[in-house]
């Protein structure tokens, strides 16, 4: 349901970040390691840590947000 709001993400901010999605049924290791229970599941990692998940079919403008909140971290720390 939001695969093509995830796409226009992962377009907009290529430069940025990267977007990987995973397909739960496929990789069953990968949901139970990070405890998905629900469907979708948008995790933010950062240097490999996961700081935010966002869970379930929510709004572009509540994916930026969570996405947006971490990137503004980032650069705070990148200019201190």
């Amino acid at each position: 349901m939001i695969a093509p709001v995830i796409d226009q993400i992962a377009d907009d901010y290529k430069n940025i970040i990267k977007v990987v999605k995973i397909n739960t049924d496929e990789n069953p290791t990968t949901s139970t390691e990070y405890s998905i229970r629900s469907i979708p599941t948008v995790m933010i990692f950062i240097n490999g840590q996961k700081v935010d998940t966002v869970i379930g079919a929510v709004p572009k403008s509540t994916l930026l947000n969570a996405l947006n909140k971490h990137l503004n971290k980032q650069n705070k720390k990148s200019i201190i």
